[in-house]
């Protein structure tokens, strides 16, 4: 039974174990009822918080719902962006042509002129120079470049945001707008704004190329928008070294230069592939602003920007010490050749006067030989530096010009202002000012050639004329005195203006505005007797001209500067000139005179200050009334000088003649073009002088020819040909000419004084 009992009946200490197991089970872990108790009070437990805060579970239902709405709106907004980028960047790829036709970008070509010692003296238009390619430029001059420029060119793919970012953080600091400024553009980007976005330039729709060109460098965020696709197509067709290459052909680095092989051999007389670090640094930082850092109009500028750029090429490696200290102890300097900066005014000259199609709308490179003498133009650059340093007050603001020429009309050299520069207005072709009495050589020549000859007579004496409609007008001298009956070559040597308006008027206006338009004088020349005066409008670049038709013979030239002209590689020239003589307008034997009567203007008349050392010297002085223009315009045997001064707002110059300051400047311009050559004789026949008979009575110079005096001592020239001679001789000191012709002239206008 015990052992029954036993079997049936659960021990104590078993019910006890299991009590305590159940205990620390307990305790250890909730049994399956608490378990689910716990579960199902937990949900009632957070509904009843929720309950509790019914504006935390606003809100937080609101930022779901605005966050499920955001970013279904953002990655489909994205999904579409990237689909559009995809297409336009697949668009422009299509589009872009093959290497070689991005390479030359202008849409005009350019214009290169070489003087008479065969090297090049300027520029015009934009000179593209030949292809380079970044694997064959100068190492030195590709890591300018992308030091400056785009330090993780061959890193990305054609956008920086890095780059974007620090400019845009940039610009802010400065006080600029965000997209003001720096754009943080890599190089595939810049030249993608290089390409316009694949538009070409139209004449017909953009007002010029400048305007064009402003259009495509916009830094708008539109544009920058759609630079993106063409910068990605740019990456997706090209490799890398393709792109730059695309870069340094199609820059603009200032001074008319277009890529860096154009630059390289404007500023340093060299190609892009031999230059050295200095070299290539300054060309790198003429990136940022071309016109405002090129070496041309500031070299000390340019050099300091180029160390900078230097420390940059340094701090990315691609210079090692000693390159840095090399590179910064001997900066770049300019050729010779751009040092000069000569002949700004000759060249624009030039420009206007070839055929337009072969200079000023070109789509050619044109290389044009021209007759400028850089030996010439800087004689005359000195001889005017001279004058105002050391003879015209500090601080004046009076103009001058200078033309020298050979006696066929080759220009040697120009100034046309006393600065020099390019595109400026130009003094010598462009400015029509009154000629004074430089206009009176071509009184003369008329007289010359209707058989009068240097040492017959004139009356200097009061003279009246009464223009109908304008009243009575009477011609003065400079001086306001009269001299009586003077030789003509003694009138024109003294520059009087009374017997010049006489002779005027006896061989007829017309005449003589013939004889001057024949010399090359195109302006419209007055009407009245004034003509005789110079109260006509006229270029230094034409009286000068006009002056060598009188060296050569008496045959009119047409000023010239154009030798030969072809195209740039080409060894066939397009067209050629050797000579601008024309057709006669006066005889030899008039020429030869008139040029002795010239002659004796700078020894014994008004042009003394133009004497030169051991050469004849002819030339004419000339001042309009008021001393608003002054001339000289003179020659010797080898070359014709013209020069001007004035103000540019026509007011009158202080105490300046013809015979002064301009005569100075002829002078010392001379003198420097003949320095170490050989004189020669002018071209001129010294007239024979008359001898007088003696006096008849008691010795009144009335009395001197008496009417019973032999009418055969005159010689057929006394009288001018239009008028009947008179049946007696009349003394020198009386009438004369003058008066014969007196009433032929009476009741004609106009006036300017001249000197």
């Amino acid at each position: 039974m015990k052992d029954s009992d036993r079997r049936s009946r659960p021990l104590v200490a078993e019910r006890r174990s299991g009590k305590r197991s159940a205990a620390r089970s307990a305790k250890a872990a909730p049994s399956a009822k608490s378990r689910r108790t716990s579960r199902a009070a937990r949900p009632s437990a957070r509904s009843a918080r929720r309950r509790g805060n019914v504006v935390t579970r606003f809100c937080a239902g609101l930022i779901g719902f605005v966050w499920r709405i955001v970013w279904g709106v953002t990655w489909r907004a994205a999904a579409v962006a990237a689909t559009i980028l995809a297409l336009a960047t697949f668009y422009f790829y299509t589009t872009l042509p093959p290497l070689d036709e991005l390479l030359d970008g202008r849409a005009r070509g350019s214009v290169t002129m070489m003087d008479t010692d065969g090297q090049v003296f300027a520029w015009r238009g934009e000179s593209f120079g030949g292809t380079i390619t970044a694997d064959t430029v100068s190492p030195h001059l590709r890591n300018a470049i992308i030091a400056v420029e785009d330090r993780r060119f061959y890193s990305h793919l054609g956008l920086s945001p890095r780059g974007i970012v620090g400019a845009i953080r940039s610009n802010l600091a400065a006080g600029r707008g965000a997209f003001q400024g720096a754009g943080g553009s890599t190089i595939t980007q810049q030249v993608a704004k290089l390409l316009c976005l694949g538009v070409p330039y139209d004449p017909d729709e953009w007002a010029s190329e400048a305007a064009y060109e402003a259009d495509c460098r916009r830094g708008s965020v539109w544009r920058k928008l759609q630079e993106l696709p063409y910068a990605f197509a740019l990456e997706w067709k090209f490799s890398k070294d393709e792109i730059l290459t695309i870069y340094m052909n199609r820059a603009f680095l200032g001074a008319g230069a277009r890529g860096f092989e154009a630059a390289a051999q404007r500023y340093f007389g060299r190609s892009a592939n031999e230059v050295n670090a200095p070299e290539a640094a300054m060309l790198a930082g003429l990136l940022v602003a071309p016109s405002y850092y090129a070496p041309t109009r500031n070299l000390a500028r340019a050099q300091a920007r180029a160390n900078l750029v230097i420390g940059l090429m340094a701090d990315q490696g691609y210079l090692r010490d000693h390159e840095i200290a090399e590179a910064r102890a001997h900066p770049a300097t300019l050729s010779e050749s751009a040092q000069q900066r000569q002949g700004g005014a000759f060249a624009d000259w030039l420009m206007t006067a070839a055929p337009s199609w072969l200079t000023r709308e070109t789509t050619e490179d044109v290389l044009i030989r021209a007759t400028f003498d850089p030996r010439i133009q800087t004689a005359a650059e000195e001889a005017l530096a001279h004058v105002f340093d050391t003879r015209v007050r500090a601080g004046s603001e009076a103009e001058a010009a200078i033309v020298v020429m050979s006696a066929d009309g080759a220009v040697r050299a120009m100034i046309g202002g006393r600065e020099n520069v390019v595109g400026g207005f130009n003094r010598a072709t462009q400015a029509r000012r009154q000629t004074g009495s430089a206009f009176k050589p071509f009184v003369y020549a008329a007289a010359l050639e209707n058989g009068f000859q240097p040492f017959d007579m004139v009356e200097d004496a009061p003279l009246t004329l009464n223009i109908p409609g304008s009243g009575p007008w009477s011609p003065r001298n400079y001086t306001n005195e009269f001299s009586g009956m003077v030789t003509l070559t003694e009138a024109l040597a003294r520059s009087l203006n009374i017997p010049a308006v006489r002779v005027s008027e006896a061989m007829g206006r017309e005449q003589v505005r013939n004889v001057a338009n024949r010399f090359g004088l195109q302006s419209e020349l007055a009407d009245g007797p004034a003509l005789a005066l110079g109260s006509s409008e006229s270029t230094l670049l034409e009286m000068t001209a006009a002056y060598a038709g009188i060296l050569n013979g008496g045959s009119a030239v047409r000023p010239y500067g154009l030798t030969e002209l072809s195209l740039l590689g080409e060894s066939e020239p397009l067209m050629g000139r050797a000579g601008g003589i024309g057709d006669r307008v006066i005889s030899e034997a008039s020429a030869r005179s008139l040029t002795w009567m010239m002659h004796q203007v700078v020894e014994n008349g008004t042009g003394g200050r133009a004497q030169l050392s051991g050469w004849e010297v002819a030339g004419k002085t000339g001042t309009t009334q008021g001393a608003r223009d002054a001339w000289f315009l003179g020659f010797t045997a080898d070359y014709v000088t013209g020069v001007w001064m004035g103000y540019d707002d026509n007011s009158p110059l202080t105490g300046v003649t013809g015979g002064g300051l301009p005569a100075n400047i002829w002078a010392e311009t001379m003198t420097r073009v003949h320095r170490g050559l050989t004189p020669h004789p002018l071209p001129m026949d010294e007239p024979q002088e008359p001898e007088w008979d003696a006096p008849v009575s008691d010795g009144d110079p009335q009395d001197w020819y008496a009417p019973e005096a032999d009418p055969q001592a005159w010689d057929e020239p006394w009288a001018p040909t239009p008028v009947t001679p008179p049946t007696a001789p009349t003394p020198p000191g009386d009438r004369g000419l003058g008066g014969a012709i007196e009433d032929t002239i009476r009741g004609i206008l106009g006036s300017v004084v001249g000197n």
